[in-house]
């Protein structure tokens, strides 16, 4: 089945309003007909199977385009808006890229000239006429769900950029599932403030779409009343972000723990690892809000397990079980399986959900796909009740002095501190123990007192072993994260 027949083939003829706002808004009878007149001018231009680009913030221009990319038989390729030039170029090459839709505020940029066609706005077909409402451009019953609907290229912050190649079947299976746990309706609204080139973000239009709900955008989570104003002007029943998003909202919203959102169901969040004390101060502040914590990947179409929220606060840490339809494992380094509680292997996927491989990469797929298995790099083990706890990433492991040291056990302990926003550990050069630990403490308020590093240095020796205090502490007032709203981090090498 095509993805665009499954997300709208209840809701595309519906007259209510899709995405909600004060800048656009769109009804779903409009995007399915506008979507299908675009799909045809796509298919009777440049045929099928052919990777296009897809450069837009958040807004009407991208959805139409990518439903319709995805319709025409073709394959999306969404992309930061703010990809570097040399990666944008290592992206056309590998993906044979010649068509390009780019949002109008964006046309006139010199990346754009390595491009053949770009289409800054939709074709006139597409503006008048009804032409394309009925159309069938695929015998839908013979639609072959193992296709490729869509690219997505992970950041590129470990070399160049990977293109996690996901077909019509890897999206319909991730969302059925998460709309089954998340239980969503028709009558859910989200508040998104994830890009739309991020799995994450994909997933929230996928979900909604399917169901019927809406959506408000908000491209700039760095204006906080906004998204707090939002989430009450459009009576938000869900909003979703990474760690860096519940970080800010804590302990830089002035407005936010105090505040009441009887509108918001439940909250949900993914893109790394939320550290507990924050988890446990969102619960404090905000009870009647339910908290889903999820973990997953761009190779898995975006989710791979969660936590169940009536569970939460038991396995504080916990990463949960996998989402319906996936099935993990941990394995050791000889790709066994691990069955024994508390042992830390390597968390291995299975489901209907996983991507296809990495576009012109076999070695990288062979190493991530084994056996119909995806290994995910990430380390974990299992308590006696089946819940998965994460460790570290592979890469993230330090040595210090040969021991091995995940940054984890000491972030949480750093950001436990009154004050302290967020932490990064990172290893350094070390002549005696080859690395050593640097703590990177984002603050509320670096005109602080208590914010140096004998106090730190004090308190983490009282909570952690001598070889796990960090050597060197840095703070600053703000956040490094990525257009994504996820955290920018230096991996280590094992």
């Amino acid at each position: 089945m095509n993805v665009y027949d499954y997300l709208l083939e209840e809701s595309g003829f519906l007259y209510k309003k899709v995405l909600l706002g004060n800048k656009e808004e769109l009804t779903y009878n409009v995007l399915n007909c506008d979507s299908l007149k675009l799909a045809r001018y796509i298919r009777e231009s440049y045929g099928e199977n052919n990777n296009i680009i897809l450069i837009a913030p958040n807004s009407v221009f991208f959805m139409v385009a990518y439903m319709a990319i995805m319709k025409s038989g073709n394959v999306c390729v969404p992309l930061n808006p703010s990809v570097e030039e040399n990666n944008l170029r290592f992206i056309v090459d590998l993906c044979d890229s010649k068509i390009a839709f780019i949002a109008p505020s964006m046309i006139g940029d010199p990346r754009w000239n390595m491009l053949e066609k770009v289409y800054s706005e939709f074709p006139e077909m597409v503006k008048t006429g009804e032409e394309g409402l009925n159309l069938n451009l695929f015998d839908e019953d013979s639609f072959d769900g193992e296709r490729l609907a869509e690219i997505i290229f992970t950041s590129g912050s470990t070399g160049e950029p990977k293109g996690v190649m996901i077909t019509h079947r890897n999206i319909i299976a991730n969302t059925d599932s998460i709309i089954e746990y998340l239980k969503l309706t028709a009558d859910d609204v989200i508040e998104i403030v994830l890009p739309f080139y991020y799995c994450y973000g994909l997933s929230l239009l996928h979900t909604h779409l399917k169901v019927g709900g809406s959506m408000v955008f908000n491209n700039n989570f760095m204006f906080l009343g906004a998204v707090i104003n939002d989430l009450k002007k459009y009576k938000c029943t869900g909003f979703s972000g990474v760690p860096s998003h519940f970080q800010i909202l804590l302990r830089k919203s002035k407005s936010f723990k105090g505040d009441s959102f009887p509108d918001l169901r439940y909250v949900t969040q993914a893109g790394g690892k939320l550290h507990k004390v924050f988890i446990q101060e969102f619960l404090d502040n905000q009870p009647d809000i339910t908290f889903y914590v999820m973990y997953g990947q761009t190779e898995a179409t975006a989710r791979l397990s969660y936590m169940p929220p009536e569970m939460l606060v038991e396995k504080l840490g916990s990463l949960g079980k996998a989402i319906p339809g996936v099935k993990l494992e941990l394995v050791d380094d000889k790709g066994d399986p691990l069955c024994e509680s508390g042992v830390v292997g390597e968390l291995v996927a299975k489901g209907d959900n996983i991507m296809k491989g990495y576009l012109g990469d076999k070695e990288g797929t062979e190493a991530a796909l084994k056996n119909g298995w995806l290994h995910t790099g990430d380390l974990a083990y299992q308590d006696d009740d089946g819940f998965y706890f994460h460790t570290a990433r592979r890469k993230e492991i330090i040595k210090v002095g040969g021991r091995r040291i995940s940054p984890k056990e000491i972030e949480e302990v750093i950001v436990s501190i009154p004050g302290v926003v967020d932490c990064s550990i990172s290893a350094i050069f070390d002549e005696i123990l080859g690395e050593a630990l640097k703590a990177e403490v984002v603050v509320a308020d670096v005109n602080d007192p208590s914010m140096e590093e004998l106090a730190f240095k004090k308190l983490c020796g009282e909570k952690l072993a001598m070889e796990k205090v960090p050597q060197v502490f840095e703070f600053s007032g703000r956040m490094k994260v990525a257009a994504t709203g996820k955290k920018t981090k230096k991996l280590n090498s094992v």
